[in-house]
């Protein structure tokens, strides 16, 4: 049986919940066609995160990973289509850390692109009335850090490998606490984290469709 790796993010900042590890909890031991999920949580943590995702990946030896991330404020699914080799957290990490301008890996490239059909994924979502969009920016704190690093060991180690990330909003129950702010359902993140899994998995290239932003 072929192997799926998702990855979740535990609670950050000052919320008590992470809805990249809620919604993807319930996939753990899943089949999507050939392939069955294993499901990680990591660490909010600069470069803790990447050995314990670097550490699962040598354990299941997936065929795809796809790294799942908060970003609060987004209204929709963010599917990113690129990682950048910086570190510049405008907050502290769960350790208490705060890197600002440091290289993910020392001696990496600038950037590693997404190899998930990512247009493909976003067009599917909102087919099925879900709100998707190609996202240019992964941030620079511990999520852009985990694409980063994601990329970067698959291209090492595991070229065949498929890899990338996508971002969700907050949940209601986090969204009360500001003003104005979006949020989206864990059921609807569920059955969204699904699509764009199985669509990942069933696509391994991409449509052309524009997927851009002027700004």
């Amino acid at each position: 049986m072929k192997t799926i790796l998702i990855t979740g993010f535990e609670p950050f900042g000052n919320e008590i919940i992470n809805p990249s590890w809620e919604a993807i909890k319930p996939l753990q031991g899943n089949q999507i066609a050939d392939a069955n999920i294993e499901t990680q949580q990591l660490s909010c943590i600069f470069d803790t995160s990447l050995e314990q995702l670097y550490a699962a990946i040598d354990k299941h030896q997936p065929e795809m990973v796809i790294s799942i991330g908060l970003a609060g404020g987004r209204p929709n699914i963010s599917v990113e289509r690129v990682a950048i080799n910086i570190n510049d957290a405008r907050i502290a990490d769960n350790a208490g850390k705060q890197p600002i301008d440091t290289p993910v890996i020392a001696g990496g490239p600038a950037a590693y692109f997404s190899s998930l059909p990512i247009k493909a994924m976003v067009n599917e979502l909102k087919a099925a009335g879900i709100p998707a969009s190609v996202s240019q920016t992964a941030g620079t704190f511990v999520c852009n850090h985990v694409m980063y690093g994601l990329l970067h060991y698959l291209s090492h180690k595991y070229p065949a490998v498929r890899g990338g990330f996508i971002h969700v909003p907050y949940l209601p129950k986090q969204a009360v606490k500001y003003t104005d702010m979006p949020s989206m359902s864990l059921e609807v993140m569920m059955i969204a984290l699904k699509t764009a899994i199985e669509v990942a998995w069933k696509n391994k290239s991409d449509i052309v469709v524009i997927g851009g932003a002027t700004h």
